[in-house]
């Protein structure tokens, strides 16, 4: 039990926990949308190189992610946070030392490990100091700041990138994630007994990992979230291409302003007619979004498709997901979580790579259009594998 017994939702450990979390998001969405400038710019690498960078840290968080429950269990929660952010933070400062392609590669994938440990064991932590009758209040503010970090991330990232170097952004950014963990230390975080049933040897099999019953809504997410990677990994390249950079952060705002705006009358309209009404146009719009996108000479263009992208994107996601968990037994929300978010990152890794290496051969335009016609092609999984259960 914790010794903070919350009685309202904006007490002091939460306000922290939701700080720490906004921090760590800075720093990876700022990292993840200028780390494809200094590869291409400053270690002269290729695009499928970039794309490299963004799959190596993606597939050590997948690898590690299905492992992160049985982490906390054995050491606890406050070890594992103090453990997992402490890394976190060196490999941060790493990024300062990363002088040729290899030692970033490597530094890539090690951050990827305590990323997903540490993005595991925040979500219990936060949640153990919001009162009972305010859970889902709560939560979705926790994932508010994820949503803020989206759009403070890139912005802070990509404004100083283009009056200072890579080097500089990073010690900043190193600066801030540093910050974050130290707020952690005011946080009074119990530490989970170690009970033998904790201790317990047993076999694990393939339920430990996966929930059946998500998969199909998680598999749908993995198709959209491919296509998703080519905004995540490659927006700012492409904002250079055409001259357009300076205006690669108010792209961001804009996604973000726009996936944010929706949640509040998605999340009505699901609830009160079902998935459909949300999916089908959702979807719809993120591929016209991408058309778009392909499409873009000017500023005008640009932003339009960042708010048809951010209103596609941005309801489908957390619409998918709150399907996975509906679609799941209670004892098993965990594991339908964790089968969603491994599907998803998944879909980020494969794009990343695949998508940089179609880029280069192809180039953007065609890519923008080759990702549109693959969402749009998921409506099909959707209606006959994913809606055979529809709510």
């Amino acid at each position: 039990m914790s010794t903070v017994n919350a009685q309202h939702l904006w007490n002091k450990s939460f306000i922290l926990c939701l700080a720490n979390n906004l921090f760590l998001f800075i720093f990876y969405f700022a990292q993840t949308t200028i780390l494809p400038i200094y590869i291409l710019n400053d270690l002269g690498g290729s695009l499928a190189q970039a794309g490299l960078a963004m799959t190596l840290f993606m597939l050590s968080s997948i690898a590690v992610r299905p492992f992160s429950g049985l982490i906390i269990e054995k050491l606890g929660r406050k070890k594992t946070l103090y453990i997992s952010e402490t890394l976190f933070c060196l490999f941060a400062v790493a990024y300062l030392l990363a002088d040729n392609l290899t030692m970033l590669m490597i530094i890539r994938f090690l951050h990827g490990i305590w990323f997903s440990i540490l993005t595991t064991v925040t979500v219990p932590i936060a949640n153990e100091f919001i009162p009972e009758q305010q859970k889902g209040e709560g939560m979705g503010y926790f994932v508010m700041s994820i949503n803020l970090g989206i759009v403070l991330g890139p912005l802070i990232g990509l404004t100083l990138i283009q009056s200072t170097s890579y080097l500089t952004v990073t010690a900043i950014l190193a600066a801030i994630i540093c910050l974050g963990f130290a707020l952690c230390f005011l946080i009074p975080i119990q530490q989970t007994p170690i009970t033998s049933e904790n201790t317990k040897k047993r076999k694990l099999n393939i339920h430990d990992f996966v929930e059946k019953n998500a998969l199909p809504v998680s598999i749908m997410a993995m198709i959209t979230s491919f296509s998703y990677a080519s905004i995540m990994s490659f927006i700012s390249t492409f904002a250079e291409s055409k001259h357009l950079l300076a205006y690669a952060s108010a792209f961001f705002v804009v996604f973000a302003i726009s996936m944010m705006s929706l949640r509040p009358i998605t999340g009505k309209i699901y609830d009160r007619k079902g998935a459909n009404y949300v999916i089908y146009p959702a979807i719809t719009l993120f591929a016209i979004g991408l058309i778009v996108l392909s499409q873009v000479e000017n500023v005008n263009c640009f932003l339009i498709a960042a708010v048809l992208i951010g209103m596609g994107f941005g309801s489908a996601q957390p619409c998918l997901q709150t399907l996975a968990i509906q679609r799941s037994p209670k004892q098993r929300i965990g594991h339908a979580t964790s089968t969603f978010f491994t599907c998803y990152d998944i879909g980020i890794a494969l794009g990343s790579i695949l998508l940089g290496m179609i880029i280069a051969d192809f180039g953007y335009s065609f890519t923008y259009l080759l990702c549109a016609m693959i969402t749009a092609c998921s409506l099909i999984f959707y209606k006959f594998i994913v809606n055979r259960k529809a709510i």
